[in-house]
């Protein structure tokens, strides 16, 4: 079985592998880990950027926009008006309908808001956005923001940042059985045998920044999350062996030659 990519709304992707744009020591590192990443896509903090800065460059004229496709996102936000109001600033700054919709609902540990996350994801599917929401992994709350209309769900691996890895494969496998849109495991991937784990799961695809920025080589690390993806899907395509509270021999006794005389 040959990976044929994924889809979300009218975007397709060959990578499964989005990467963000902070904490790098320096745009140039930035610019070569996305290269050695394999990425197509890369998201960018809206609230962060001065779209309006006619003195200079932004974060933005350092992203090959023929290369990767932007996923703005509305990180900072603590409401939906506030998520709907940025999205709508970067549709018309970045002509894209794609927006990644983060709604935090603690400043200590960056959950999201379920409630917020879901009456902004309505109003931005209303108003044309291809929403892919961040959002804890509950199974319940994706299956609704499915129903609502969202593109994907992006449910964390663990808090933003941390680099714990996969904290709960068994709501990410019950949120990928349950639901028919994308699932795209975002934040707390610290390496990449969490990656690998993640995508042996099923998921469609995994978003990352600070396990690749924060990564003594943040390049080196880039290559080996493209290599986890890679590995993960395929081994998830594969479909593992069963397994077995005991021993299961390599070479069955059965039909071997006797060496009785």
């Amino acid at each position: 079985m040959q990976d044929q990519g994924w889809r979300v709304g009218a975007h397709q992707f060959t990578s499964r592998l989005i990467v963000g744009t902070g904490k790098y020591s320096s745009l140039d590192v930035m610019r070569a880990a996305h290269a050695a990443s394999g990425a197509e896509m890369v998201t960018v903090a809206i609230r962060r950027i001065h779209l309006d800065d006619r003195s200079g460059k932004t974060l933005l004229d350092h992203i090959d926009r023929s290369r990767y496709t932007i996923l703005p996102n509305t990180a900072g936000c603590f409401t939906a008006k506030d998520a709907v109001l940025t999205a709508q600033l970067a549709r018309e700054a970045l002509q894209t309908d794609l927006i990644k919709l983060e709604v935090i609902g603690d400043e200590q540990t960056l959950y999201p808001d379920g409630t917020e996350t879901a009456a902004a994801a309505q109003a931005l599917i209303k108003d044309g956005f291809t929403v892919l929401p961040y959002v804890g992994d509950d199974p319940v709350l994706c299956k609704r923001l499915e129903a609502i209309g969202c593109a994907a769900v992006m449910p964390l691996a663990a808090p933003i940042g941390s680099g714990l890895g996969l904290c709960n494969p068994y709501s990410i496998r019950i949120i990928r059985e349950q639901i028919a849109i994308p699932v795209i495991v975002d934040a707390g991937v610290g390496t990449a045998s969490d990656a690998a784990v993640a995508m042996e799961l099923g998921v469609d695809a995994l978003l990352m920044n600070t396990g690749i920025a924060a990564a003594r080589d943040p390049v080196l690390m880039a290559e080996a999350m493209r290599h986890a993806i890679l590995s993960g899907r395929a081994a998830y395509l594969a479909g593992r062996m069963e397994k077995r509270l005991y021993a299961n021999a390599s070479s069955p006794m059965q039909d071997l030659i006797s060496t009785k005389s």
